[in-house]
């Protein structure tokens, strides 16, 4: 099993704060003979009659010496572990969680815009101080 990111605790505690209950810590995933783990697995109850949702959070730090390498390498394990949640969990949707620093400096780059523009792409923003979520886009 991979070694957890700087901030998954933090992620953690702001997805309980939020009303999220951890159903998996790591989620994992089976792709042929091989398995990934996605960070986090949560649900919420929305309303008694409509059931609850779902996610799986993909956790990122951007510590690494090159924040486009950083980028390349979340927005390819995003979209493996997104496909692979299609044909597993179908109703579980993926987000990438990165602090806010990332968000305001990468992702308003023009390589963060690109992926934020990618049909299919969440991101969840937190405050790794406060451990709570600051924004879900979309």
């Amino acid at each position: 099993m991979p070694a957890r990111d700087l901030f998954h605790d933090a992620v953690r505690i702001a997805l309980e704060k939020d009303g999220w209950v951890i159903t998996a810590d790591p989620l994992v995933l089976t792709i042929g003979l091989r398995s990934v783990f996605v960070n986090l697995g949560a649900e919420k109850l929305i309303a008694a009659e409509r059931g609850s949702e779902k996610i799986a959070v993909e956790i990122k730090s951007f510590l690494g010496p090159s924040p486009i390498s950083d980028l390349e390498v979340a927005w390819g394990q995003f979209f493996l572990y997104a496909r692979t949640l299609q044909r597993q969990e179908p109703d579980r949707m993926l987000y990438l969680a990165v602090n806010e620093t990332v968000f305001q400096t990468v992702f308003a780059e023009e390589a963060g815009l690109l992926l934020l523009a990618e049909p299919g792409f969440h991101l969840l923003v937190f405050d790794p101080i406060t451990e709570e979520i600051i924004q879900w886009k979309p």
